[in-house]
């Protein structure tokens, strides 16, 4: 029976390039990605660009750029970061396609017609920045000016003729779906923010705008555009060919498996999306994980304060794969993640460098030397190799777990452990020692082999390309890398031919000056 898997990324706002948090929630989202594919599933990988709204046409409008010209330059930004990040996402949707608009128009057109919709006139605070209403209890006056207390983002009130979604009917119905669902939300902490916003009243939503042209029309009033976040929410089934509910996509991948998006944006996905979703009859996607931020110095990054860490210039200086492992294991995921240079080195030289790369060369070094350039025939394992080995086989369902469970922390702690292990052991082992006894050394060195086999398959999620410049050594591919194989311990072909490998990750020499 095929198993299917749906996991998007923020749809991002491209009023500016790309930073470092757009770069760790796709990597996240990649993360997830690459492991349920080694773990047999058909995996629908989203990620893409929200190009409607005020905040846009804004943009465009100080670079003296028409709009979608605009938009067609900054979003393919996005789309050159998707490859330097080596993401595998399956698709890339931008909100000013003809395919998303049909979605919208049809997702708002089912919305009236069941009463959820209707038109009246809105006044209150707008945040431009946010494309957000806030309430008067959410801002405060700030050097005099108005901002939103959570956000710190400028605010300007708004009296304009608007279409409202019905959100306070949805009150009751959204408190019954969390505890239906209490998985629908990660992390805890999120969750129960969300239920306090919730049981604290919900207010009818804006869900158009009528002082500016820049979005999709409401089909039945084209004096209005539709609301930039009922808009950018239906991405992720627009992507699926919604709503034609025939289309394979639709019917293999909805709903959503998980939705990665950061801290910020949860109210939209967790409250919004979901009543959006349960007012057309539609079954709301199976989770959204709310990640924390990534901090320079104690500040979230954005443009505006100038703290911005260009995931580009450090790819070019460290490459992608130390900066996939140094974001995943670094940051604890949910939480937010304060990351700078000196860090990124030392995660480099110990983890890297140290412990996985050296590893590495040293079994195949010694191998190659003393096995015949072969993986060895003759083993017998004793209680301590199979200590070792049996940790994998121990934890395969573990592990499965706490990935459904989005916890990247236990999956990063097990291959930290490992690889601790695995030197420990060649070393305790002392191979050198051992030339008198062929079978016994024969066996150290496959146990470490078969170590860094199973290692490396669970690298592959986190630093694909060294992941298979590590499986080299077995001549075995990105293709042969299967998740359930790692409980097996005779899993390598007797006598095959080691290869020699180039050094994984190069030491950064650092500057003690």
């Amino acid at each position: 029976m095929t198993k299917f898997f749906y996991i998007t990324t923020p749809i991002y706002y491209p009023s500016a390039k790309p930073h470092m948090g757009h770069a760790y929630s796709s990597i996240i989202a990649d993360f997830f990605a690459r492991f349920k594919r080694i773990d047999g599933f058909q995996v629908h990988f989203l990620t893409g660009t929200d190009e409607h709204g005020l905040k846009i046409q804004r943009a465009a409008e100080k670079e003296g750029m028409e709009t979608l010209k605009f938009c067609d330059t900054i979003s393919q930004t996005f789309k050159d970061l998707s490859k330097i990040l080596n993401l595998t996402n399956t698709d890339f949707i931008r909100t000013t396609e003809e395919r998303h608009l049909k979605s919208v128009q049809y997702l708002w057109n089912e919305l009236e017609k069941n009463d959820d919709i209707y038109l009246s006139k809105y006044s209150g605070w707008y945040s431009v920045s946010d494309e957000a209403f806030y309430n008067e209890d959410e801002i405060e006056d700030h050097d005099g000016k108005k901002i939103a207390i959570n956000s710190k983002s400028p605010v300007e009130w708004v009296d304009e003729e608007s279409y409202f979604f019905r959100l306070s009917k949805w009150e009751k119905p959204l408190l019954d779906f969390y505890q239906k669902n209490p998985d629908f939300i990660s992390p805890e902490s999120r969750k129960n923010e969300v239920i306090s916003f919730v049981k604290s009243g919900l207010k009818d939503l804006s869900v158009s705008r009528k002082s500016f042209s820049w979005g999709i029309k409401v089909p039945s009033n084209k004096d209005h555009v539709i609301y930039v976040w009922l808009d950018a929410l239906t991405n992720y089934l627009s992507a699926l060919n919604y709503p034609d509910k025939n289309d394979q996509l639709l019917n293999n991948y909805w709903p959503a498996s998980v939705h990665i998006i950061g801290k910020d944006i949860l109210r939209f996905h967790a409250i919004y999306w979901p009543a959006f979703l349960l007012a057309a009859k539609i079954k709301p996607p199976l989770k959204v994980y709310g990640h924390g931020w990534i901090l320079s110095g104690d500040e979230k990054m954005s443009k505006s304060k100038g703290n911005i860490l260009d995931p580009i210039e450090i790819i070019k200086n460290y490459g992608i794969d130390p900066l996939r492992y140094y974001l995943i294991k670094e940051v604890s995921f949910g939480n937010d993640g304060n990351i700078s240079q000196e860090r990124l080195e030392d995660c480099i030289n110990s983890d890297l460098a140290n412990n996985f790369g050296n590893l590495c060369q040293r079994v195949v070094a010694f191998a190659l030397k003393n096995c015949e350039g072969k993986i060895p025939d003759k083993i017998e394992f004793q209680s301590d190799d199979l200590k070792i080995l049996d940790k994998f086989k121990n934890n395969v369902n573990v592990i499965r777990e706490k990935i459904d469970n989005q916890d990247i922390n236990f999956y990063i702690d097990f291959i930290v452990n490992s690889l601790f292990e695995a030197n420990k052991y060649f070393n305790d082992q002392e191979p050198w020692k051992k030339k008198d006894d062929l079978v016994r050394l024969n066996t150290i060195v496959y146990t470490t082999l078969e170590i860094v086999r199973k290692i490396s398959y669970l690298l592959y999620p986190i630093i694909p390309e060294s992941s298979v410049k590590a499986l080299k050594i077995f001549d075995l591919k990105e293709k042969d890398i299967d998740f359930s194989s790692i409980e097996h311990n005779d899993f390598l072909i007797k006598n095959i031919k080691i290869n020699k490998i180039d050094i994984l990750f190069k030491k950064i020499e650092k500057n003690n000056d």
